[in-house]
């Protein structure tokens, strides 16, 4: 009885503070012991517990990845903190997912974005080969699809504070390891968020660590040539190559200059000056890429030649309003919160919505050609309700290779069959903006497969494209290179495979040589031997009686 008076009395001592403590102890130590000696079907909910509180940590800046999920869900974890295990992993971060802006210019026409962000989805690369060479593409991881907020619209000044050499501006973003990815077929990409210096002259750009970053990797580094051909190594030769690499704020360089704007860093040479080149190798990609920033954006062009700008400054103004910098002669040290290496290329004259940071497809694409070139039409002339207009038709001309030789005789064909023709022919002198508009006035399109026919991206939605396949066996590269794309353009395409007859080839070789007898042994040679015979040495004399139903069976697709 004395005993059990005095445990009374020790127990009475204990605060109730402490008490609590025990209580709640020995019931956890107690649900352990019962789930650990319960059927499997109840570890889910532990499991889950752990997951959730490595996704908060996630959201609280804490970088966690599915390596560091997979080791919570361990028993032998425990409640391990989230932080020491990959600190560095860039596979699930706050703030990955595309902040979109809507258009701030109603000019443009673009739909509104908002759209989804694609940056998980996985697709199998295409099977192409494209106009300058063969290649295939294998399967290939998609590129990750991170980006930051584009940046504010009203903007006027891009430089935050010049005079404080060296400093990164205050409102700069957590630093994040960049993102290099060289999975991609077509195209190398970098892509940046904190603090990032640029050094032009030298080729360098410079990720910044500080100590939000642990274990930032230092000395890691990438090169990184940007321009969409990297499988093709007689284009790449010339493109310089730039290095992104990882510092530490004390080893890098001072800024001279501080914005407040994404950089975007790209270079022209390789194909570009040839029309379907500078549009499949660089405008399409760098809408792909800098769409996002709504012209709020710097570009830099390596190998930069200002006559290629010149004319396409209507394009290159739409997509970063701000002063384009040389990026080979440029010897700032410019900062910016976000920087891209490089262009997103899926295709040729393609954009994949599912993969695009915006959702975009070639039809947006096309949306903000119009509104660059202050193209009016949208659809081409209906017949049936102004049966006193003529419908036009273009002809592209060419006066080298794949010449037309009797268009003469093709334009007076036409005009019997009610057609007003128009020929055009667009040089290297020619004035994109006056070009697209004669382009835009027309409501069918026709010409020998070449370069002029990638004027078809002016052409107003639903109008009639004929593209005439050189003969030999090209239908193959005449379906990559227009056909596809026209059908995704929403063109009413129509191909016109020539005959032998109509080829010139027949005045130049015998009729038992290889290149008429055996066309498929010619392309066993290689694309150079190919291009050779079927590309340059041929011209075209179309059968009039032969093409006459297909100007026909244009004018009743525009009825």
């Amino acid at each position: 009885m004395e005993h059990e008076k005095e445990l009374v009395r020790n127990v009475g001592r204990i605060e109730p503070r402490s008490l609590s403590l025990g209580l709640l102890v020995g019931f956890f130590l107690a649900l352990f012991t019962y789930i650990s000696m319960s059927d499997r079907s109840v570890t889910p909910l532990l499991t889950v517990g752990f997951a959730v509180e490595s996704r908060a940590a996630s959201a609280y800046g804490v970088p966690t990845s599915p390596m560091v999920e997979n080791k919570m869900n361990s028993s032998q974890l425990g409640l391990r903190n989230a932080t020491e295990e990959n600190p560095g992993s860039d596979l699930l971060k706050k703030n990955d997912a595309i902040k979109v802006q809507p258009s701030s210019s109603s000019i443009i026409h673009d739909a509104s974005s908002g759209r989804l962000d694609a940056s998980s989805t996985q697709k199998l690369g295409n099977g192409n080969i494209g106009e300058d060479r063969h290649e295939q593409d294998g399967e290939k991881r998609v590129p990750d699809k991170s980006s930051s907020t584009s940046g504010d619209s009203t903007q006027k000044e891009d430089i935050i504070n010049p005079k404080q050499a060296g400093e990164r501006s205050a409102d700069a973003k957590p630093q994040r390891k960049p993102i290099c990815d060289f999975s991609g077929p077509r195209s190398d990409v970098c892509k940046m968020e904190g603090d990032v210096r640029i050094h032009g002259k030298s080729s360098s750009v410079v990720f910044v660590t500080s100590n939000q970053m642990r274990n930032p990797e230092p000395n890691e580094s990438w090169g990184v040539k940007p321009y969409t051909r990297k499988s093709h190594k007689p284009a790449m030769q010339k493109i310089r190559e730039v290095s992104v690499k990882m510092s530490n704020s004390t080893d890098a360089p001072r800024c001279t200059l501080n914005h407040s704007i994404p950089a975007v860093i790209f270079a022209i040479g390789g194909f570009t000056g040839n029309l379907y080149h500078d549009f499949a190798d660089v405008l399409l990609p760098l809408f792909i890429t800098s769409r996002q920033f709504n012209g709020e954006a710097q570009l830099f062009i390596s190998n930069i030649q200002l006559e290629w700008v010149h004319k396409y400054r209507h394009i290159l103004k739409r997509l970063g309003r701000y002063e384009i910098i040389d990026f080979d002669n440029d010897d700032q040290v410019r900062c910016y919160p976000h920087a891209i290496v490089g262009l997103e290329s899926y295709k040729d004259m393609y954009i994949d919505p599912l993969r695009d940071p915006d959702g975009y497809s070639i039809v947006d694409f096309i949306k903000f050609l119009r509104g660059a070139y202050s193209l009016d039409r949208d659809s081409p002339i209906k017949m049936g309700e102004h049966p006193e207009k003529k419908p036009r038709l273009v002809i592209i001309d060419r006066h080298r290779t794949r010449r037309l030789t009797n268009v003469g005789e093709i334009v007076k064909m036409a005009e019997g069959l009610g057609y007003e023709v128009l020929r055009a022919e667009a040089t290297s002198e020619t004035e994109v903006a006056e070009f697209a508009r004669i382009i835009n006035s027309c409501d069918v399109m026709m010409g020998v497969h070449g370069a002029g026919l990638t004027n078809m991206i002016f052409l107003p939605r639903n109008a009639v494209f004929i593209q005439v396949v050189p003969w030999g066996g090209l239908e193959w590269v005449a379906n990559y290179d227009y056909g596809d794309p026209a059908r995704n353009m929403k063109l009413q395409y129509m191909e016109y495979g020539m005959s032998l007859e109509e080829s010139t080839l027949i005045d130049l070789y015998p009729r038992d040589h290889p290149v008429i007898k055996d066309p498929p042994s010619i392309h066993k040679q290689g694309w150079n031997a190919m291009y050779k015979v079927y590309m340059i040495e041929q011209s075209v004399k179309l059968d009039l009686r032969r093409f006459r139903p297909v100007l026909l069976k244009a004018l009743e697709l525009i009825h």
